[in-house]
């Protein structure tokens, strides 16, 4: 398990993690959502223990994280950290013999990666010749080869294609299943939904907001109604609790502020003729972390 108890970091007169806590299981995928500056890349620094926490603690499996666990760690940055002059395995046995690995292992590892992957044939390309995309795919390569206790991974989608997204989602999710413990980063909420068990969302260092994401979303009231027929406008806009009602090619979109009022706008609606859709959905991640942001940003 990954403990994060109460920790802060400030630089100078900005408080970049504010008394933050979080709990990983072994085998979780929990995502770290927060807008730019909210402090997640400081939260992944304490976590890998580049930097040090000026209160709290974070432990792995009930150690202090140092040196003597590193090795158990996989870290994909946003930033491209490529070498981009080497090939393939050299920049892949560089990263492994890092992480004090065996010759033999890394390069059974990397052959079974980019046949995953379906990027056999550049095993002693350069880096350089490479498209960002496939780039991409070795510096996630490069993150997994020492098989990680604990892999934190800040917008690994990044350059992606939807097909290729969908490959290293299950091949990550493979290594949930074996044990790891995932740690996700993304802007691209869709990402975040469909991949996540836990998460939780950051504004200015604090969390906001934190559960699985049914605990989330069953906690939060509001409700969209996509209604296609005839339907009378002016009636429901008169309904407490409706918010906003938008046309998009012929489906009415309502946005509610509960459950009781979708069932007044269905006593309106089962009146009418020529009903040929009424559901009831969820608000997406989207909707409520811009929301639950804006809310705090107002």
């Amino acid at each position: 398990m990954l403990k994060v108890s109460h920790i802060s970091k400030s630089y100078d007169k900005l408080k970049a993690v504010d008394d933050l806590s979080f709990e990983v299981d072994k085998g979780e995928i929990f995502g770290l959502l927060g807008v730019n500056g909210a402090g997640k890349t400081t939260t992944f620094r304490m976590i890998i223990g580049l930097l040090s926490p000026d209160k709290g603690e974070i432990t792995l499996d009930n150690k202090k994280i140092d040196y003597s666990l590193t090795d158990n760690i996989g870290f994909l940055t946003e930033e491209k950290s490529l070498l981009t002059k080497m090939s393939v395995i050299e920049q892949v046995l560089f990263y492994g013999k890092l992480k004090n690995m065996d010759k033999n292992t890394i390069i059974k590892r990397l052959d079974y990666y980019l046949e995953k992957l379906d990027i056999k044939d550049y095993k002693y390309k350069k880096i350089k010749e490479l498209s960002k995309g496939n780039q991409q795919k070795i510096q996630f390569i490069s993150a997994i080869i020492n098989n990680p206790k604990l892999l934190i991974l800040d917008e690994p989608f990044t350059g992606l294609d939807p097909f290729n997204v969908n490959i290293l989602m299950n091949l990550l999710r493979e290594m949930a299943k074996s044990g790891t413990i995932i740690i996700f980063a993304s802007h691209r909420m869709e990402h975040v939904e469909a991949f996540c068990d836990k998460l939780i969302i950051l504004v200015k260092g604090k969390s906001i907001l934190q559960g699985s994401l049914k605990e989330i979303k069953d906690g939060y009231l509001k409700k969209v109604i996509h209604v296609i027929g005839d339907i009378n406008i002016k009636d429901i806009k008169s309904i407490k609790g409706v918010e906003n009602i938008t046309n998009n090619n012929d489906e009415y979109i309502i946005n509610v502020s509960s459950n009781s009022v979708a069932s007044n706008i269905f006593n309106i609606i089962k009146k009418s003729k020529n009903i040929t859709k009424f559901a009831i959905e969820d608000p997406t991640l989207n909707d409520i972390f811009i929301e639950k942001v804006g809310e705090l940003n107002e």
